[in-house]
């Protein structure tokens, strides 16, 4: 019997081990996926926006220095003629100022660096996807059972929502290196601070409702990150173009920086596109987790530590949605209403798990 038991028993930790030597070959690749989109941002062309800009900017300095104003004889009479506005940012649903994709925007030398960043980039993903897979099939059961877990499987998605929209032509080339160096960080965090032994889950956590409910929290938090980080960028780009059209001088490393991003406007619409398009997956997340409290512990809701910052973090993006749909707040101050909800979404996951104790507290980490 004792003989019988330790025969099944290897597979699960053979499995266990195949997805541990996963994770950390997919670490690997994406550190060298993230030294390929350094490269395509060290050589790759600057986006078309940032082109635009920065060559009305300099005909603007250098033609203010050599030439005076335009000035006609009327009438006996002299007209100064107004030099045409020069044009250094994008605005809000107007064409003055093409926008480009981002680090590679036509550069030979640029696009064959991030060719090969998004193909190690994918290389990675796939060994990831297969460590959670075998990390699931170690156990048989859904691979998110503790922190760990959720760190390996959050990152994963992530990535594949960023390869999901560059398989549907979407100019996100800019996205590559901030979101790869993050899943590093993600990774590191998870393989040194939260891992956790593979483990059969508590009983309460033994529901088809741990498919549903985690799951869509997963894909919520993966594309909430995503906005996250489009609109970090965001508040970075717009000063920097807000400088700009104040006739200011940026300094030359954030100049080679955020040259290489699209416009302002443009992040700003795709961070709100992102999380519009998101929030009613995030409402229908709270709502199943209702009825698997409900069948779980026979109320719906009862004020956990979990349920409450998951209800904080659902008030403060639909305040930032309805902010932007009727009080027409965009730009900065939309931005930092998104920031301050996904705040409320990360400390929902590390803060509530780490620090506070409630019926979601499951095998520590």
């Amino acid at each position: 019997m004792n003989l019988a038991t330790t025969l099944a028993a290897e597979p699960n930790e053979n499995l266990a081990h195949i997805s541990n030597v996963l994770i950390y070959s997919a670490m690997a690749v994406y550190l060298l996926a993230f030294f390929a989109h350094m490269a395509e941002w060290l050589f790759g062309s600057r986006s078309k926006v940032a082109r635009t800009a920065a060559a009305l900017t300099t005909s603007k300095t250098t033609a203010a220095a050599a030439a005076p104003a335009v000035t006609t004889q009327a009438k006996g009479g002299t007209a100064t003629l107004e030099r045409p506005k020069v044009v250094t940012r994008s605005v809000a649903g107007a064409r003055d100022v093409p926008d480009g994709p981002g680090a590679s925007a036509g550069d030979e030398k640029g696009d064959l660096y991030g060719r090969i960043a998004v193909s190690l980039t994918v290389l990675a993903f796939l060994l990831e996807f297969g460590g959670v897979l075998t990390r699931a099939l170690s156990v048989q059961r859904a691979p998110w059972g503790n922190m760990y877990e959720f760190n390996i499987t959050f990152s994963t998605v992530a990535v594949g929502v960023y390869l999901v929209l560059l398989a549907l032509k979407k100019p996100i080339a800019w996205l590559g290196l901030p979101l790869v160096t993050s899943v590093l960080l993600d990774l590191g965090l998870a393989v040194t601070v939260l891992y956790t032994d593979s483990d059969q889950l508590v009983p309460a956590l033994h529901s088809y409702w741990l498919w549903i409910h985690v799951s869509t929290a997963i894909f919520c938090g993966a594309v909430f990150y995503v906005g996250f980080v489009s609109t970090m960028l965001y508040l970075f780009r717009d000063s920097y173009e807000s400088k700009l059209a104040g006739g200011g001088q940026p300094g030359k490393f954030a100049t080679s920086v955020l040259e290489r991003l699209p416009s302002a406007a443009s992040l700003d619409k795709f961070s709100y596109r992102l999380n519009a398009a998101i929030f009613p997956l995030w409402t229908f997340t709270i709502i199943a987790g209702a009825i698997w409290a409900g069948d779980a512990w026979g109320r719906y809701w009862g004020w956990d530590p979990k349920e409450v910052w998951s209800f904080i973090t659902w008030v403060a993006y639909a305040g930032y949605l309805h902010a932007r749909a009727t009080a027409g707040w965009k730009g900065r101050k939309a931005a930092y209403l998104a920031l301050i909800a996904f705040g409320c979404w990360l400390f929902n996951y590390y803060g509530v798990n780490i620090f506070v104790t409630g019926k979601h507290s499951y095998a520590g980490v």
